[in-house]
């Protein structure tokens, strides 16, 4: 792929224009090596090449090669979105996000593998941007080369990102909305579980939430994050004395659904090569719904 930059520093290097750029070190070690190019103005030149004001800084970006060890799935694949940098698709409830040591197919990176293999993309390495748990349904988003992958993590962008979730938990006593600030650490005693806590081992971790349907004795939450940690909404809500119905990692159970109640229907993000704000939403899965089903 090309990537065109105008250079607007007088003398700076092509290497520190191409930083600014959210070009990384590791990938220009990439172009360098792996066959990509570099060009001013139409002239190869080396990342340390000194720069005019406007010129044109051309970057081609070698093909990134079959990951072998990653089996393709060949499955549907229930795409939300898609452009020549991100791909967005539905997770369904059961299937985790990316491939285990023991489980090596039936994950989401299985499934975009034999997808992206048989659509035979130039780029064949899976590059997933947020991921959900096991048993969590809804929406992932990927990346689709390096460089898109690399622009998301950058403030602007990551900033700009929003997920929000639907939930459902018992209703009696529970706000018609609110904010969850408490910090999320991992529990002693596992290495899955985490817990609130309020030592050096846990980190800021912060929801919000509202509730749009009370029914049957169950609130469903539309359910905001504002940090990423691990297993945060079923543990923030689970705290209050709220777990997540179907959710017996944090106190719930099997009763009426056999796996928490959360699914992730809204994305938002900053298209980084268009500067356009992309919205995905994905309807509530039928297990869910039947929860509020009179």
């Amino acid at each position: 792929m090309e990537f065109a930059f105008t250079n607007t520093i007088e003398g700076t290097m092509v290497k520190s224009m191409l930083a600014r750029h959210g070009i990384s070190k590791r990938l220009l070690a990439k172009v360098k090596f792996d066959g990509g190019k570099i060009h001013v103005n139409g002239e190869e030149h080396n990342a340390i090449h000194r720069l005019h004001k406007d010129d044109v800084v051309t970057v081609t970006v070698p093909d990134e090669p079959d990951n072998e060890k990653l089996i393709p799935d060949d499955v549907p694949l229930n795409v939300l979105f898609e452009d020549d940098h991100y791909l967005v698709v539905e997770k369904p409830a059961g299937k985790p996000s990316i491939t285990g040591s023991l489980h090596p197919t039936g994950a989401m990176s299985n499934a975009v593998k034999g997808y992206i293999s048989r659509k035979n993309y130039a780029n064949q390495t899976v590059h997933i941007i947020t991921r959900l748990d096991r048993d969590t349904s809804g929406i992932m988003f990927l990346a689709k080369h390096r460089y898109a992958h690399a622009l998301m993590v950058q403030h602007k962008f990551r900033d700009s990102l929003e997920k929000r979730y639907f939930a459902i938990v018992k209703a009696e006593g529970l706000l018609d909305s609110g904010e969850i600030d408490l910090p999320i650490g991992r529990r002693d005693d596992s290495i899955i579980q985490r817990q609130v806590r309020f030592d050096e081992k846990a980190k800021t971790a912060r929801t919000s939430f509202a509730v749009c349907e009370r029914k049957n004795d169950l609130a469903l939450l539309d359910i905001t994050l504002h940090t990423g940690r691990t297993h945060q909404i079923r543990v923030h809500f689970s705290h209050l004395g709220y777990p997540l119905m179907g959710d017996d990692l944090y106190g719930g159970n099997h009763d009426l659904i056999s796996r928490q109640a959360l699914h992730c229907h809204h994305l938002q993000f900053l298209h980084p090569f268009t500067d356009e704000m992309v919205h995905v939403e994905l309807d509530m899965p039928e297990d869910m719904k039947k929860l509020l089903i009179e």
